[in-house]
C-alpha cells in the first residue's frame, strides 16, 4: 500500500514557499504527492518533486470547465498518469440527465487524455451521496455510466457526511476505485474539525481494506484548527504504523 498526500491540504503553504513546502513533504516521509490546479504551477512544481525525489501518481484539475489539452500537457510533464476532476456541484447530482451528461463528457475527456497516455477519474464530496437516483447514490449511478478505463477516487470522509458507511461503499463500487481520500474527524461539514488517521470517527483501518483494487492512499485535509504539518506528520506515522503491525502478523503467519 502506498501513501500519497493531496497537496491541496498544503495550499497556504504552497502560496508562501512552494520549494520549501515541498522539501518539508519528503522529510515528513511522504514519496508521493497529489497536486491539485497543477497548469499554471507545473514547470516550479516539477523542479521541486525531482529536487525532493518525489512523484505524483495523481494529480486534480477540472477537466469538464478548463483546457483538456493545457491540463494533460501538464500532467504529462510532471509525471501524473491519472487525472481527477475533483469537484461538480450539488445542482449536477440532482437528475439522471444531469448525471448522464455528466459521465458522457467525462467518458470523452478519457479518450482525450489516452492520447496522451494519461487516465481519467472523478473524485466525490458529500452531495454525491446524499442524492438518490433510481434508488442508487448519485455517484454509483453515474459509475454505471462510466466507460471501463474510468476510475474514481472516492472521499471516504465526504462519502461518510453524505450519510454512507465508506466501508460499505467501497465494497459496491469494486474495482472501479484505484484511489481514495484519506482524512478523519466527526464525520461534520465543519473541516476545522477534521482529525490525523485513527483520531476520529472513520474507520480508517477498515475503509483502506475495503478498497480492493487500490493503489494509492491519498492523505488530505480540507482544513485543520492545528499545525498541518504535524496533522500529517501524525496521519502517515499511524498509516505506517498500521501497516508494518499488519506485515508482522503476516509474516508470523
Amino acid at each position: 500500500m502506498s501513501y500519497s498526500l493531496q497537496l491541496y491540504t498544503l495550499r497556504n503553504a504552497i502560496q508562501e514557499d512552494l520549494p520549501g513546502t515541498i522539501r518539508k513533504v519528503a522529510e515528513i516521509g511522504f514519496t508521493q504527492v497529489e497536486p491539485y490546479n497543477f497548469v499554471a504551477l507545473a514547470p516550479e512544481l516539477g523542479a521541486a518533486l525531482k529536487e525532493n525525489g518525489l512523484t505524483a501518481p495523481s494529480g486534480h484539475a477540472p477537466l469538464l470547465s478548463a483546457d483538456q489539452d493545457e491540463i494533460f500537457a501538464a500532467a504529462k510533464e510532471l509525471g501524473i498518469t491519472t487525472v481527477i476532476d475533483p469537484y461538480l456541484p450539488a445542482e449536477h447530482w440532482q437528475s439522471p440527465e444531469d448525471i448522464q451528461a455528466t459521465a458522457a463528457k467525462l467518458n470523452a475527456a478519457a479518450r482525450k487524455g489516452a492520447e496522451y497516455g494519461i487516465r481519467v477519474g472523478y473524485h466525490n464530496h458529500a452531495w454525491e451521496l446524499e442524492s438518490t437516483i433510481e434508488g442508487t447514490t448519485a455517484l454509483e449511478y453515474l459509475e454505471t455510466l462510466l466507460d471501463p478505463e474510468l476510475v474514481l477516487e472516492v472521499d471516504t470522509y465526504w462519502a461518510a457526511v453524505g450519510g454512507q458507511d465508506p466501508v460499505e461503499l467501497l465494497a459496491r463500487l469494486g474495482g472501479r476505485v484505484k484511489f481514495i481520500h484519506i482524512k478523519d474527524g466527526p464525520a461534520t461539514t465543519d473541516t476545522k474539525a477534521q482529525q490525523p488517521a485513527g483520531q476520529g470517527t472513520i474507520p480508517v483501518l477498515d475503509v483502506i481494506a475495503a478498497a480492493t483494487s487500490l493503489e494509492v492512499g491519498v492523505v488530505e485535509f480540507d482544513d485543520y484548527s492545528g499545525d498541518i504539518f504535524q496533522g500529517i506528520t501524525e496521519s502517515l506515522d499511524y498509516l505506517n504504523a498500521a501497516a508494518a503491525g499488519a506485515a508482522s502478523e503476516g509474516a508470523k503467519a
